[in-house]
């Protein structure tokens, strides 16, 4: 027997007294009243607007950096790869080439190394200078 038959003619189905579901105060107001009681119930849904504002593509555009350390543990790989190429006891790197567009000052430099990337951290531009190498922007 399903509920709805179940409770027929009995007038509040269930509800107790006739005076206990009369109005909208039964379930805490209409709508959004009474907020203070119900945030709970509306963080869980969510806010159906968007904030904020979208930042331009061309403000977001992500740099691919690479560290000095990393720089110096992946020399081998880049000298296979044809990015380096070793030349007067120096060792002459591409960074460009590898798909990299800054190196950060980040570990430190063993070996000396002529650098070309897009951009440089003074960091950078100084521990390559202090081994014996150099850093070219490319633009």
């Amino acid at each position: 027997m399903s509920k709805k038959k179940k409770y027929r003619g009995s007038g509040t189905h269930g509800g107790g007294s006739k005076k206990k579901r009369r109005g909208a105060g039964s379930r805490g107001g209409r709508g959004r009243a009474g907020d203070k009681h119900k945030k709970i119930k509306y963080w869980k849904e969510g806010s159906k607007k968007r904030k904020g504002f979208k930042r331009p593509e061309a403000v977001t555009t992500e740099q691919k950096t690479i560290n000095i350390k990393e720089l110096e543990m992946r020399l081998d790989e880049f000298l296979e790869r044809g990015f380096a190429e070793e030349a007067d006891g120096n060792i002459k790197l591409n960074l460009e080439e590898a798909g990299y567009d800054k190196l950060l000052g980040s570990g430190k430099a063993r070996s000396p190394m002529v650098v070309k990337c897009k951009k440089f951290s003074e960091k950078a531009k100084e521990k390559l200078e202090e081994v014996g190498g150099s850093a070219i922007e490319i633009s």
